[in-house]
């Protein structure tokens, strides 16, 4: 009895024991959380808006390396002086970096010798590039919420400042703001092992910082890059940043350990030039700084000199951590460098795992219009309600994507610094694979929004702690059925016929810095599961530099297929090889699988299928295109890719659920069969038609194609009142287009007798009962008697542009435009044709046109009023060729007293074809190029396996090496952080670098063990001795023993 006590006693310490385990390691980031009634705070969102100007006559003059300062003006000398150039001169930089040599220089040229001066620097062999000096202008403001904790308040609000994840929401928990961010992502427990950010050097690029604030311990060294004499910050965001990053009191950051280095790059009045942050990032690679926190973005992808030098720097193994932005939730919205592949891009969630609204998604627009965007951001973390360091002392509550930023920007460094035993596995490469592997998914949010998911500091360190160089992908497998994690690809399956899908896939190579693909990667079909309906073409970069490079992944159905439907298997594996590691003889090679599942359906019908022309869109960067909408002047760049899954995502999901299947034409309209699709979707295009383009539609649509036209505006005299300054002739310039490009659709549709006109319209009209907005379209001037015509009264918008220009502060270009309303005229409303609609009549299979003058009703960029339902009306009519009843019950009956138009012409002296994939410019003219080949894919050998792959291919990443049972101890702590090494502020020498010491390995605390675990071993070894005393057995009882051991051996025992 007294056993049965004792073992009843044992288990019952022991669930109890079990338990109290089980909640410390469960616990999950989001329930460490305070009280709703513990305080009441306010949140504060940063908004950051970027914009930039040329400075007038300063170019960057960028070397093929770096020289001392003698070598460098000398080449500028030989260069200049030989062509005839005397006014010219070098502008001296004093800055820290100016004892040091550069790859650059900034030099002043007149107005008179401009042209000839840059010919001459171009020409110099040991000149790279010529670029124009940019000012740089950020406006930090701080928006307050309205988000006040009072006791127990409504968290909903009508402006949805956070998104919905797609989880259920009726009810849900009230969860208040988290005492410290670094206690949520459990920081606190790499603080216990002793891990606190000690040897690593971390630079912020920001406002600058106090050297006396109180929250620091650490700052190694405060650098000025600006025209202003102070190190200190005059704003706070700076001070905030490092605060996340490294605070060691009240508001408590990652890293408290860690050496600062403050780069200040923006003065107190927010301004900034390219040739400031050149020398900064030039300086830091002469640091050997090992982490790097960017708080700066914008769209510009093709800003040259300031990709290159990311590229440099991460390729001297420093790890660069970046918002992605604050433009959503539009899709398409990535800033530069968060885009690039060689830097972690970073979006912000809420306390909830919610993606916050104005967290930019992806996809990257790099690519576009031939290949397809790659997956970013690439993790996501809290930035709502973070605290942080106040510039003044104390602590403040900040919102945005560039509060998400240095969270993971301490993290990494926190996690760097545990590892520093690791050596040089340890790099950007690695880094981003620890973090991707390890996140944690987000239910119900696609890939373009969280990337690979949350931030998981704890699982990210065991990562690292047992780390192998090796490749990855991102993402780890293609599911063209999982939804919503793979929208919108999961939203579309693929059948015979259809234009190829295209995935583009991520490699990051930890290998090295530098590696190639050997040999050819190999496609795999899986028998069992009709893998070998799926034809496969990959195409990749032909060298991974820095750290990275890409691998496109084309999928189509083989004529097998036609009828087929279900899923297809297979995998493709790619083997990366990089030079030998330090003290290593051979090549590193690692060989990584991608899995791939599609949906497969059999071939749709042809007048369900819909061709969207991406090939004639253009978009800022690199040539200026100005917005759709005229009215919005704080966004006047067309930078969103003009793509069904960016700014058109929502007119695609409406088209999908309509039963519409869209495939996107990245080539002309030479190169794709008109017999398979009923209509041709053509929306807001800027650039110019092929003369084979223009005869094949013609007779595509004698054959029965059906051909959709969504026009925006198009003025000479108002693309004049939009000044844009080129960086290249130092010259005002105007767009080369309007909204879209009016001559040449005009070109496109002159074979039936259709034209547009060249004024701008704008205003609120109704059709039926659908209100309508007209957002700075342009009207129909010309179209045939026997098509149907839609007239609205709306205003002549283009009257409403000022004659007096004033200088606004945008993105890249200064413009000279103004919205005034104040004149009766432009108040004044015209009737005006605006939809037409034409059967064809050149055969009995004709197709039919429609023609609408503006895109913006379809378009989520500055959606004001949608109109899905028009168009899903207007492909009932090309489709069937049945006219829907609202068309008919507006058809314009008094076609003579319509409002005038001139026909629209080209602006002389465009530059179009800069830009252009179908001009060339020839002695001052433009003119076509020649007819470029379609696309041929080779399609990739199939090599069988007989092999079935599991019903659900998402896994959490699994890296070589990765120990999943590593025990990581979760300690109380208190909110001053002490110094792991005993010395405040001290200046010892660094104990580790990333390029070139070696260091032993960190020695970790012992743990004891706790008192309840203790007391379960005494309880157990005292119950086994009472046992063994009470029944021991006997010699005379040998039988029942024997008996006992044919029980235990399942024997058969006699009854008797």
């Amino acid at each position: 009895m007294i056993v049965f006590l004792y073992i009843s006693l044992l288990f019952t310490l022991m669930s109890l024991g079990a338990t109290e385990v089980t909640v410390s390691n469960e616990m999950s980031t989001e329930d460490n959380l305070e009280s709703p009634l513990c305080c009441n705070l306010t949140t504060d969102r940063v908004e950051i808006d970027y914009s930039s100007k040329i400075v007038e006559n300063e170019y960057i003059v960028m070397f093929n390396g770096y020289y001392k300062n003698q070598a460098r003006a000398n080449y500028i000398n030989t260069a200049l002086n030989a062509s005839g150039v005397k006014k010219w001169k070098i502008i001296s930089r004093e800055n820290p970096a100016s004892d040091y040599p550069s790859d650059f220089d900034v030099v002043m040229l007149e107005d008179t010798d401009r042209g000839a001066g840059l010919d001459a620097l171009t020409n110099h062999p040991s000149i790279k590039t010529v670029t124009a000096q940019r000012m740089v202008l950020r406006t930090l403001k701080f928006v307050n919420e309205n988000y006040i904790r009072r006791g127990r308040t409504s968290l909903t609000s009508k402006n949805q400042f956070w998104q919905a994840t797609g989880r259920h929401t009726s009810r849900r928990l009230l969860r208040a703001i988290p005492r410290q961010i670094t206690s949520v992502l459990q920081a606190d427990s790499l603080w216990n092992m002793g891990i606190t950010g000690k040897g690593i050097k971390v630079a912020i690029f920001d406002t600058g910082l106090s050297k006396t604030h109180p929250h620091f311990r650490k700052i190694k060294e405060r650098t000025n890059w600006t025209n202003e004499r102070t190190f200190d910050d005059g704003l706070g965001h700076g001070t905030f940043v490092a605060g996340v990053i490294a605070s060691s009191k009240e508001c408590l950051g990652f890293a408290p350990d860690s050496e600062l280095h403050i780069f200040r790059v923006f003065t107190n009045n927010q301004v900034s030039y390219t040739s400031w942050f050149l020398d900064a990032f030039n300086y830091a690679i002469l640091k050997k700084i090992n982490v790097l926190n960017l708080s700066i973005g914008g769209p510009d992808f093709k800003d040259h000199p300031f990709v290159d030098k990311v590229w440099e720097l991460t390729a001297n193994r420093v790890v660069m951590v970046s918002a992605i932005g604050n433009d959503g939730p539009l899709y398409g919205t990535l800033n530069n460098p968060a885009d690039q592949m060689d830097v972690i891009g970073v979006g912000g969630i809420n306390f909830e795992d919610q993606i916050a609204k104005f967290s930019s998604r992806g996809m990257t627009t790099w690519e576009l219009p031939q290949g397809y965007g790659r997956v970013k951001p690439d993790i996501v973390t809290y930035g709502s309600a973070v605290r942080g360091s106040n510039i003044k002392g104390g602590c403040r509550v900040l919102s945005g994507t560039s509060v998400a930023s240095p969270v993971v920007a301490g993290a990494v460094t926190l996690l760097a610094s545990g590892v520093l035993h690791r050596g040089e596995m340890i790099n950007p490469a690695s880094i981003k694979q620890a973090l991707m592997a390890s996140a944690r998914r987000l239910p119900g949010v696609n890939m373009f929004e969280q990337g690979h998911g949350k931030l998981n500091l704890m699982k990210a360190y065991q990562i690292l702690s047992s780390y192998k160089p090796q490749a990855s992908l991102s993402p780890s497998y293609i599911d063209l059925s999982e939804c919503p994690y793979m929208w919108p690809y999961c939203t579309q399956p693929l059948y015979y016929g259809s234009l190829p899908v295209v995935v583009n896939v991520t490699i990051l190579n930890g290998l090295g810095v530098s590696g190639v693909i050997v040999n050819k990667p190999q496609w795999h079909p899986y028998s069992p599961q009709h893998g070998q309906l799926l034809d496969i073409a990959i195409s990749h970069s032909e060298l991974l530099w820095p750290w990275s490079g890409w691998m496109a992944v084309s999928l189509s159905v083989s004529s097998e297929g036609a009828t087929y439907e279900g899923l297809a298997h297979g995998h493709i594996t790619v083997t990366v090889e990089s030079p030998p590691g330090l003290g290593e003889t051979e090549a590193r090679q690692s060989t990584v699988t991608l899995p791939i599942r599609a949906k497969i359906i059999p071939t749709p019908p042809r007048h369900k299928r819909i061709l969207w022309d991406q090939y004639h869109n253009l978009r800022y960067p690199p040539g200026y295109f100005p917005r759709d909408n005229l009215k919005v002047k704080n966004d006047p760049l067309d930078w969103n890719g003009d793509h069904i899954h960016t700014n058109f995502k929502d007119m695609y999901q409406n088209l999908r659920n309509a039963g519409y299947y869209v495939e996107v034409l990245g080539s002309p309209f030479t190169c794709f069969d008109a017999s398979q699709y009923g209509t041709l979707l053509i929306v807001d295009p800027e650039e110019e038609y092929f003369p084979e383009e223009i005869a094949k539609l013609k007779r595509d649509v004698d054959a029965g194609l059906s051909v959709i036209v969504f026009a925006d505006w198009y003025n000479v005299t108002i693309m004049k009142k939009v000044k844009f300054y080129d960086e290249n002739t130092r010259q005002w310039w105007m767009p080369d287009t309007g909204g879209s490009n009016i001559p040449a659709l005009n070109d496109l549709l002159a074979s039936w007798g259709i034209e547009f006109g060249d004024r701008v319209f704008e205003g609120s009209f109704k059709l039926n009962d659908h209100d309508m907005y007209y957002a700075s379209g342009t009207s129909i001037r010309k179209f045939p008697k026997d098509g149907l015509l839609i007239s609205a009264n709306v205003h002549d918008q283009g009257l409403q542009v000022s004659r007096k220009c004033y200088s606004c502060r945008l993105i890249y270009f200064t413009c000279c435009f103004k919205m005034l309303g104040e004149t009766s005229e432009a108040n004044k409303k015209l009737n005006v044709p605006i939809l037409g609609l034409l059967q064809s009549k050149a055969t009995d299979k004709s197709g039919r046109i429609i023609i609408y003058g503006d895109s913006n009703c379809i378009d989520a960029s500055h959606l004001e009023a949608a109109c899905y339902w028009m168009l899903d009306a207007m492909l009932e009519y090309t489709s069937t060729s049945h006219l829907p009843s609202i068309f008919k019950d507006n058809q314009l009956t008094d076609l003579e007293h319509q409002t005038d138009t001139e026909v629209p012409v080209r602006m002389e002296g465009n530059r179009l074809h800069r830009y252009s994939k179908v001009l060339e410019g020839n002695l001052g003219e433009s003119q076509a190029r020649p007819l470029p080949q379609c696309p041929h894919l080779v399609w990739a050998h199939p090599i069988p396996l007989n092999v079935s792959a599991p019903s659900n291919l998402y896994q959490s990443q699994k890296l070589l090496s990765l120990m999943e049972d590593v025990a990581l101890p979760t300690l109380n702590i208190e909110n001053i952080i002490r110094d792991a090494s005993g010395h405040e502020n001290s200046e010892e020498a660094d104990l580790w670098s990333w390029r070139n010491k070696q260091v032993s390995p960190v020695a970790y605390k012992t743990e004891n063990f706790s008192f309840t675990f203790t007391v379960l071993v005494l309880l157990s070894i005292l119950v086994f001795c009472y046992w063994l005393r009470l029944y021991r057995p006997k010699p005379k009882k040998r039988k029942l023993c024997k008996r006992l051991i044919n029980f235990m051996q399942c024997r058969r025992m006699s009854t008797v």
